[in-house]
């Protein structure tokens, strides 16, 4: 599937009743590409904290947000990584909200890469796929 149909400005049914629209990213854990396997295995390094819940430390996945014209791109990385692990772009005109001055986390969602955005809420909401959130600057 094309990167820039993987972006979506979307709201999260259960993830947060009151929050508006986030940038979700689909990753595709079976992809062989080198930046999107390492993201697999910053993702399977999660720390558990309570059960089922996993957080990233904010130097193993951060999102960086770059606005040219009417596009608006995403730029995952890690701490130690000279390289950009995954950059979409998408046009909109959508500006990722800031509260005390931190931009909105971006929302990473692991699947097969196949799945429509219908499908991997469905699939989050039955507990069948993960999300993990990024810090974003």
């Amino acid at each position: 599937m094309d990167d820039s149909a993987r972006m979506w400005i979307t709201t999260v049914p259960g993830l947060d009743p009151d929050g508006g629209p986030v940038v979700l990213l689909g990753h595709d854990h079976t992809s062989q590409e080198t930046g999107r396997r390492m993201i697999s295995q910053l993702l399977d390094r999660g720390h558990e904290d309570e059960e089922g819940v996993f957080y990233l430390l904010p130097f193993d996945l951060s999102a960086r947000y770059e606005r040219d014209g009417d596009r608006l791109a995403v730029v995952i990385s890690t701490s130690g990584h000279p390289d950009t692990l995954l950059r979409r772009v998408i046009v909109t005109d959508f500006v990722p909200a800031e509260r005390d001055g931190e931009k909105q986390p971006v929302l990473l969602i692991d699947d097969d890469g196949s799945a429509s955005l219908p499908e991997l809420l469905a699939r989050f909401a039955e507990g069948e796929a993960g999300i993990a959130v990024l810090n974003a600057d």
